[in-house]
């Protein structure tokens, strides 16, 4: 009997169950609860993005300037390969989504390409505006500059504040923020529900969900097929080392706490097993490519849909430098990542709060697989930088 209770409230405490769970009953009420209350939860929500767009350019200064600087102890020639390699890889999943999106959205004709108006207000706002230098890609740079200062010029003082401001902020994120997802997608759908958004995304993005898993699949097949010379032998040992790792974070929604498998069933398919101790750890947190594949290709199905146009090259081309830049910034624990990205979509790609509504629900129900997705592929991409590494080198020695 106690086991069976610690079992139910260990699944219970899964933010991911108790946001399906609170949004089942507010559904199955919500035609009884005066417009007022729908808009008290609609408001609660709006409070909460306004603190983390104003919390994110501190949390992206942090987190980035702590990612670089942990590279202290690596040779230079390792750091710049390595940021570098991650950054390019990002980057290219990121434009891989976007092919893919255009792909789906032009070819399909389960896809209405319209423009959505709604009309529904919160009670009140954040009074204070937020100056145009207080911005995520400003931070980026003063992150990277903290960063490589504190690598090269290792002073105590500098390396215990980024490291305490970056405890910080994770404590803020994973523990507060992290916390409040329930909520803060309840008021969120309480905004679909008054603007009678709700049929329609289910209309329209329901059957584009099995479109997304394809589109997440086949990059992570190419993945280690680059990684195994396209050797399908070689190919299906790797995927199956992999797996284990795979399962666990599907299972646990946390990179982080997966990261003894990954770097276990990584080892195995090294040529140096000891790279995989070096790499993982490094990378875990800003190489995550289910959740640059999956949230960019939400982010072109929702700009399609509500602006009634493609985003064109020149503005996914703003937006994914920021995107990437971004990515150093996260935190690969549960519910991190999306607060990070959050004021980026709004500020390059004008996301609307009905349009922030169906990206934060879609990542609730996707977790399981993006975060599976994430570490397989971080894996499969350790492999491939094994390879890049080992020529760059014999070439320049």
């Amino acid at each position: 009997m106690n086991f069976s209770c610690f079992r139910l409230l260990r699944l219970l405490s899964q933010r991911s169950l108790q946001t399906v769970v609170l949004l089942s009953l507010y559904f199955l009420f919500a035609d009884k609860i005066p417009r007022e209350g729908h808009a008290f939860f609609y408001t609660m929500s709006v409070f909460i993005k306004d603190l983390l767009v104003w919390l994110m350019p501190l949390t992206v200064v942090f987190f980035i300037s702590h990612t670089v600087a942990s590279f202290e102890k690596k040779a230079p020639l390792f750091i710049i390969s390595l940021f570098l390699f991650e950054a390019f890889s990002n980057f290219l999943s990121v434009w891989y989504s976007y092919g893919a999106a255009h792909w789906v959205t032009h070819n399909l004709p389960m896809f209405e390409q319209s423009a959505m108006e709604t009309s529904f207000s919160p009670l009140w706002r954040i009074p204070f505006i937020r100056p145009a230098w207080w911005s995520a890609d400003k931070s980026c740079l003063v992150g990277l500059c903290l960063g490589c200062l504190s690598a090269w010029w290792p002073q105590k003082t500098l390396r215990t504040f980024l490291t305490r401001g970056k405890g910080w902020m994770e404590i803020i994120l994973t523990r507060f923020f992290a916390r409040l997802i329930p909520l803060f997608v309840l008021g969120f759908a309480a905004n679909l529900y008054e603007t009678d958004l709700l049929p329609q995304i289910v209309h329209q993005y329901g059957p584009l969900l099995g479109w997304l898993i394809l589109v997440l699949f086949s990059y992570l097949l190419l993945l280690f097929a680059i990684g195994a010379g396209f050797q399908p032998a070689i190919m299906i040992t790797h995927i199956k080392n992999l797996l284990p790792a795979g399962t666990i974070a599907f299972t646990s929604g946390c990179s982080l706490s997966t990261m003894p498998w990954t770097i276990s069933g990584t080892a195995k398919n090294l040529e140096n097993p000891k790279f995989a101790e070096a790499i993982i750890p490094a990378t875990t947190n800003i190489q995550q490519i289910g959740d640059c594949i999956a949230n960019t290709f939400l982010c072109f199905l929702l700009y399609t849909q509500f602006f009634g146009i493609y985003p064109g090259p020149i503005i996914w081309m703003t937006f994914s430098i920021a995107f990437v830049l971004a990515r150093f910034a996260t935190a690969a624990v549960i519910g991190g990542a999306i607060f990070v990205m959050l004021p980026i979509y709004e500020m390059y790609l004008n996301f609307t709060p009905e349009m922030i509504a169906i990206i934060l629900a879609f990542n609730v129900m996707l977790d399981p697989l993006i975060t599976s997705t994430n570490v397989m592929a971080n894996g499969a991409l350790c492999g491939i930088f094994e390879k890049v590494w080992r020529r760059l080198v014999g070439y320049l020695l």
